[in-house]
């Protein structure tokens, strides 16, 4: 369980994050949506420790991680899994040894031990036959498939996913949502996933917080979602017609 408590971050004058409270639950997939511009990527980045928050605790199981001293964050970070929105695979590097990477870097395993584990990951994504590809060789698809094996190959208690359908086509879409909802089931991982992807969020969002303007607007579920009464949230949810059909009929 991850816990962020009046979690505030200005740059300059703009204050981009107002007082953010949430709890994200182990073994959900918890999301966090917003329009462009809303302060969805500074929180995601503030829980990570890419960015110190100006004010507020983030909690990970209990333990204290923005102020923490160097071995604590240390420890937190090996029990950190990250996706990132573009993949940012090595370009130079196979798949397989993309996935090895954070093996090489934190962990004690030996050359065995590692490669069992690499070819774990990349069997549960469905990857074992592109072990040996480069990036250059492989679809957009597949791409964020290997960064969700690199992101769990340290068997990760804690998985961010920063908007994993950004750049692919619907019906890739939905496979990687699916797979993203598999594995943190599975794995009965903390999972935080960034989203403006409406499809996604009625999909998979078992918990949700809205931020609108750095503040929290809204949190529910997504079979609470489209009986909102917050404007901003309604604006949001049905700028797509599809969803703005169905609500018609609710």
């Amino acid at each position: 369980m991850i816990e962020i408590k009046n979690v505030e971050k200005g740059f300059g004058e703009r204050q981009v994050l107002k007082g953010i409270s949430a709890t994200f639950q182990k073994g959900k997939a918890n999301m966090i949506i917003g329009a462009s511009g809303t302060g969805k990527s500074v929180l995601l980045k503030c829980i990570v420790g890419l960015v110190q928050p100006d004010k507020g605790d983030v909690l990970f199981t209990g333990r204290e991680f923005s102020r923490a001293d160097k071995d604590t964050k240390r420890e937190i970070r090996r029990e950190i899994g990250m996706l990132f929105q573009g993949g940012a695979l090595f370009d130079s590097k196979t798949v397989e040894e993309n996935v090895m990477f954070p093996l090489e870097m934190l962990s004690t395993m030996n050359l065995k031990e590692k490669r069992e584990r690499v070819a774990f990951c990349l069997e549960r994504v469905g990857l074992t036959h592109a072990a040996k590809r480069m990036p250059s060789e492989i679809s957009g698809g597949m791409k964020k498939r290997v960064g969700i094996a690199r992101a769990i190959v340290m068997n990760s208690q804690y998985l961010f996913v920063d908007e994993p359908n950004s750049g692919l086509d619907p019906l890739t879409s939905i496979k990687i949502d699916n797979l993203i909802y598999e594995i943190t089931h599975e794995f009965n991982t903390t999972t935080v996933i960034v989203s403006h992807d409406m499809n996604s969020v009625m999909e998979i969002g078992e918990t949700i917080i809205f931020l609108h303007q750095g503040h929290k607007l809204w949190e529910g579920t997504n079979a609470e979602i489209t009986h909102s009464e917050v404007e901003e949230l309604n604006e949001f949810v049905f700028s797509n017609k599809l969803l703005r059909d169905l609500k018609k009929h609710l």
